[in-house]
Formats: C-alpha cells, structure tokens, sequence
C-alpha cells in the first residue's frame, strides 16, 4: 500500500506542472475562440484507429468460421426478408426494411395501387334494361396494404428514428454484447486504452472545462446585462456569447465544420433539425441568436436566466406553451424589431436520432417574415449526439457526452426562403423540411414527432379505414 501511495504521488508531481499548463492552454485558447488544430489531428487518429479495429475484427471472424468449419454455419444477423438500406458518409444505417415508396399507414396516403384490369368493375346490361356492375374482387388486391402492415411490424417508421444510429463497424465505444474487444490481444489493448484516456483524461478535463464555460457563462452575461441598451451592449452581447459557447464546446471536444456561410441568418427565424440539446450550442458557436421554449427550472433554468440577462429570449411558462397565438405573437414582436438577434427554432418539437427529419409545427411559418434553414448532422462514429430524453436524463446524458470520443458534425446555412403568395404554412413548413433532410442527407419524413409520447391521431386511422372500403367497393 505504501508502495502503491509513494507512485501515485511521484507521478502527480511530473505530471502536475504539464497537466496544468495544458489547462491553462485550452481556457485561454477557448476564450479567445481559437485552436491548434489538435481537435482534429485526434479524430483523424481516431479514424486510423477505427479502421484498424475494423480490419482486425474481420480476420478474427475469418479465423472463427475456420476453426468451426465443421459445424453448421451460424443463421444471419438479419432475416433475408429484410433488406438493410445503408446510408450516409458516416456508416450509419437508417432502417431495416427498404420501402419503395411510403405504404400506408402514413398522413398522406400514397398507396400502391394496382392496374390490373381484373380490379374494374364489367359492366353489362341486365334483363331489365339497366346497367349492372359485376365486381371482381381477388384477395391480391389488398396484398400491398398486408405487405405495409407486415413492414410496420418488422420496423416501423417512428419507432426507429428514437433509437440511437447504428454503426457499420465498432467504433471502440459503442455498446455490444458481441465483446469485440476480446477478439485479438491488441483489440483488447487498444479497448483498454481508450478506456483509460477517456474516463482518466478526457473526462476530468472535460469536467473542468464545463464547470469554468458556466460560470463564466453566468457571470459575463450578468455583467453585460448591467449595460444599457445600445449598439455597445449587442457588440458586447455577440462576443461574450461567442467567446462562452466556444469555451463550452471544448467540454465536448467538439469538432464542427460549417458550411454555406454566405447564408448564415443575419435576422428573421432560423430553423433547423433536432438532435441534442447541444444542437443551439453547435449554432452559437458561430452565430449569437436569440432562443424559444419553455421555461424550466434547475441546471437548463440557470442556463436560461443567465442568457436572458443579456439579450432578448422567449421563454414560456408551462400553460402558455400550447397557447399558439401567445407564441406567433411574441414572435412577431421578435422578428420586428431589426436589432434583435435571428431567432432559433427547432420546429419537430422533439429530438430525432438525426436519420430523418420529421413533421415541422406550422407556427413558425405562419407569423411571416425569412426563414432560414440549417441542417445539422453528426458523425456517429465518434459519439452518439442524441438525446433520448424518455431513457436518459439531462445529467446521465451529459455524462455520455463527455465520456465519448468526440462530437463531430457539420452545419449548413442554406439560402433564405420566404412564403410564396398562395402557398400554406404546411405546404411552406414541408417545403424548408425537404431542403433541410435533402442537404443534411436526412430522410425526410411526415410523421409528428409527437408519436414518440401519443398515439397517432384519429383522422389518420380514418384515412386507413376508408382507402380499404373504396378498395373492397371496387372505388
């Protein structure tokens, strides 16, 4: 023991002075917004790493099906039924079933319909003079609404957008019961590793890096806000907010890259999909805006009251969130003044596994003014930037965050787009959630993100319910 004691204590004085002085180094570089580029030279490492795990994994397996080569070969992963759709740059897949088109039940119904001439009614003229339909109704007829509903219990399209993205290959993090890192002794030692500098330094510094961001969060905007108001006051306001939400992403060690910065919003309301709570983090870090939502107490009230010092945000008591017309008109009120800051807005109302990009509130888009899109999407491979708040709380997420590799993702400021004469919020609201899903590379879905805690709506079933009728109808 006593051995054990005097180690530690001599390699915390080596180590204390260069620990402290690349403390020291990332607070002053956070501060000032700046970097090395050590941030990246680690994730291309990171890659290099992945990479070799993923090589390593895959003779290990071939070596396994040798030894066994006498024993009948193991079923599949998947069923053959099932065709696994893979997509996006990152290795992440977005589905099970591949559908060749949405099959009901869906909000819009987009069925399959057949053209077979056996489906229409012959007509032929009856002994009393009169025109008699003869309909000849075949069970096929109904196989792609049974062929929808087979899909839907397989995988349906909701369930899966509230699961965390599944990787192609292991990232030497992700969570398994398949063990990879007991495959080979230099899997194992690299998985150990990893565990060390992740949980042992990573995590502590990254600790210390959030703690500091907040309060300084807390005290520069409580000093800005005793300015008045003025043109001073919002240069001060932009920089401070910068400077924090610069600092805080480095107890992330996030990596982002932006792009399209010709369109970053200068006024208006700024939409974009939403993954984490981190997603307006990731946007303040190059922007200040102004935030909406609910008003909450402990840590996010905190974080709430301190930003609200400074700059105007709108922030709702729990009874006057469902009241829409309280909220378009402090909207309008924002979106009036030219000075204010562009107001966020994540228009799904809940957070998505960022694969798809479901249903968009109208609200937004009914109070008028230029709506400017951004699409934001994350790399999996370095850690899983989704929230599944009915899983995981605020803290047990943090803790997730800040113990994972890396928060990788990239940002697109797309051109303004405006309301066109005739065209309905809805049709205005799909239409920014098509370019968003079709820049981030997202699929683009029409579900209410609501389903994830309701049951789907009574009208939609009634669509279900009178489609089948006209098809046993012959309609």
């Amino acid at each position: 023991m006593a051995l054990m004691l005097s180690f530690v204590s001599v390699a915390v004085s080596i180590l204390y002075t260069p620990v402290l002085l690349l403390v020291i180094c990332v607070i002053f570089l956070a501060s000032i917004g700046k970097s090395l580029g050590v941030r990246r030279l680690y994730v291309n490492i990171l890659l290099k790493l992945f990479e070799y795990g993923r090589q390593h994994i895959e003779v290990a397996k071939k070596l396994q099906r040798n030894d066994s080569s006498d024993e009948d070969e193991p079923p599949p992963d998947k069923p053959p039924s099932a065709i696994v759709k893979e997509n996006g740059t990152n290795g992440t897949k977005n589905s099970v079933i591949e559908r060749q088109e949405i099959l009901g039940p869906t909000p819009e119904l987009n069925y399959k319909r057949s053209t077979s001439q056996e489906r229409l009614p012959h007509t032929h003229r009856g002994d009393n003079g009169k025109n008699e339909h003869n309909l000849e109704f075949h069970l096929h007829h109904c196989m792609d609404l049974v062929k929808a509903g087979m899909e839907s219990i397989i995988e349906d399209q909701v369930t899966s957008v509230f699961e965390a993205e599944e990787l192609r290959s292991w990232n030497l993090l992700t969570r398994t019961n398949r063990q990879y890192e007991f495959l080979t002794w230099r899997l194992t030692i690299i998985w150990m590793m990893g565990f060390v500098v992740r949980y042992f330094f990573l995590l502590p510094l990254r600790l210390l890096v959030f703690v500091i961001g907040v309060w300084w969060l807390v005290v520069g905007t409580a000093a800005v806000g005793c300015l008045p108001d003025g043109a001073r006051k919002r240069r001060l306001v932009t920089a401070v907010s910068l400077a924090c939400f610069n600092f805080l992403s480095r107890s992330i060690s996030a990596v982002i890259t932006y792009h399209g910065e010709q369109y970053r919003p200068e006024s208006g309301i700024c939409v974009a999909n939403h993954t984490s709570p981190i997603d307006a983090l990731v946007l303040m870090c190059d922007r200040c805006y102004s935030l909406i939502g609910q008003r909450h107490d402990g840590f996010l009230g905190l974080l709430q009251r301190a930003l609200a010092r400074a700059s105007p945000h709108i922030w709702f008591e729990r009874s006057e969130v469902k009241d829409r017309h309280a909220v378009a008109r402090r909207l309008k009120e924002h979106i009036s003044v030219p000075d204010n800051p562009p107001i966020l807005i994540f228009p799904e109302g809940t957070c998505i596994n960022n694969t798809s990009v479901m249903q968009f509130k109208k609200g937004s888009f009914e109070v008028g003014g230029t709506i400017y899109p951004v699409a934001i999407k994350y790399d999996a491979r370095f850690g899983d930037a989704f929230w599944n708040s009915s899983r995981y709380g605020m803290l047990h997420y943090l803790f997730n965050m800040m113990s994972s590799w890396a928060i990788v993702c990239d940002v697109w400021y797309l051109p303004a787009m405006t309301r066109a004469p005739h065209e309905s919020a809805i049709d205005f609201a799909n239409r920014v959630k098509a370019a968003i899903a079709r820049r981030g590379g997202l699929v683009d879905l029409m579900w209410d993100g609501q389903l994830k805690r309701m049951k789907a709506k009574t009208e939609w079933r009634q669509l279900q319910q009178e489609e089948f009728s006209k098809r046993l109808k012959g309609e």
